[in-house]
């Protein structure tokens, strides 16, 4: 069943999920790391007297006025962040449907298998903040994303019955690769922190929409990132320091995915009749021989279970793929066709590991750079923060 038309509906759909994908996990915890500390030990004796003895002036955050005179120090209320992100991930893919003209879609999950399938790419991601409480911040997100995506797949079909495992041979190969700009994302998060004597923990958690061509609504995004750290203050220049911490970063979305596409954009150029034929010819073999296999048995070797499965299998598969092509063939007949699509997907590691750093210039801007690896998944942040009272 080598034909083009499996192979670009299959690449043109994978390769807007790996987008969602990627733009969903670029969304992660790139704020700088700013905390509400309380001030402790002899050294620091001095800046805590400080702290304690002046007037808080700004609104927010409220009990603002309160925890001062407790001894924290408190970053200012308000802020802004840009950030660059990269980010490679790999996922796994399954359930896929298939239908054209709103007709019945297709179940194809037993004909197509995957190698990978990996998003890279790159984001910009902006983050106005406001301190509500002394230890909650929260935030809006605004990202614009520029992608690629690398996606391996065969299309497979028990071509032999008579051999043990029914002889399942992969009888075509694709590999695609393709490059999406441009794709909006908005949401909100919140922080919750704790700091004392420097040490400090924060709790981040966002939620957001993106925008992609090809689906059908927005997707929802959640993620968590736990963040553990530590700061070092300059003992000449109190407002200046550096911090370092390690964390996590957790990702779920919504795990299906549906879409509609004009068959126009699937197939541009292509002689899909004569790829469609191409295709019919591996179902008619496959066929063939497993009725010449079944017939070729005695009644007793019929009603043997294990050859009742094997025949079970090859009609239903062999039909799935038949009946797919036959609908595409009637869908390119019909002006502005469209592809109706369904699938299931994941990441092959929800989790990954993170480091990062940050030098803190004074209380208005920080610079930052953090790392993210484990398993299937890389990522890098580099990012700058404004801060002012508010």
């Amino acid at each position: 069943m080598n034909h083009g038309g499996q192979k670009s509906l299959m690449s043109t759909s994978i390769k807007k999920v790996c987008c969602l994908v990627f733009v969903s996990l670029t969304l992660l915890s790139v704020r700088s790391q700013v905390y509400s500390d309380k001030v402790v030990g002899k050294k620091n004796l001095s800046l805590s007297d400080s702290i304690k003895g002046s007037e808080y002036p700004y609104l927010l955050p409220i009990w603002g006025k309160k925890v001062t005179k407790l001894g924290f120090d408190l970053p200012y209320s308000a802020g802004f962040s840009a950030q660059y992100v990269w980010q490679r991930s790999e996922l796994v893919i399954n359930n896929l449907a298939i239908g054209f003209n709103n007709g019945p879609k297709h179940d194809l999950d037993e004909l197509i298998r995957f190698d990978n399938a990996i998003a890279e790419g790159s984001v910009l991601n902006v983050r106005p903040d406001i301190w509500i409480l002394p230890f909650l911040n929260i935030y809006g997100i605004f990202a614009k994303s520029n992608t690629s995506t690398d996606v391996n797949f065969g299309i497979w079909l028990p071509m032999d019955a008579a051999q043990p495992d029914g002889d399942w041979q992969e009888i075509a190969h694709f590999q695609t690769k393709a490059k999406f700009n441009g794709n909006t994302t908005a949401g909100f998060g919140i922080t919750p922190t704790i700091g004392i004597g420097g040490g400090w923990m924060a709790l981040d958690l966002n939620f957001s929409w993106t925008d992609v061509a090809a689906l059908e609504k927005p997707a929802f995004v959640f993620n968590f990132g736990p963040r553990f750290g530590k700061s070092f203050r300059f003992n000449k220049k109190p407002q200046m320091n550096v911090a370092a911490w390690v964390g996590g970063f957790r990702a779920k979305y919504s795990n299906a995915t549906t879409g509609s596409l004009p068959l126009s954009d699937l197939f541009p150029g292509d002689k899909l009749e004569a790829k469609i034929a191409q295709g019919q010819a591996r179902v008619n073999e496959a066929e063939q021989n497993l009725n010449n296999w079944w017939n070729g048995l005695t009644n007793a070797q019929q009603n043997l279970p294990s050859n009742k499965v094997k025949y079970d299998v090859g009609t239903r598969t062999i039909t799935r793929a038949s009946e797919f092509l036959e609908s595409a063939s009637a869908a390119m007949g019909t002006p502005n066709g469209t592809v109706q699509y369904s699938l299931d997907k994941r990441l092959k590691d929800m989790w990954n590991f993170i480091v990062g750093g940050q030098f803190q210039i004074n209380k208005h801007w920080m610079l930052r750079g953090e790392y993210g690896f484990l398993g299937s998944r890389r990522q890098f942040i580099g990012g700058l923060q404004y801060r002012f009272g508010l």
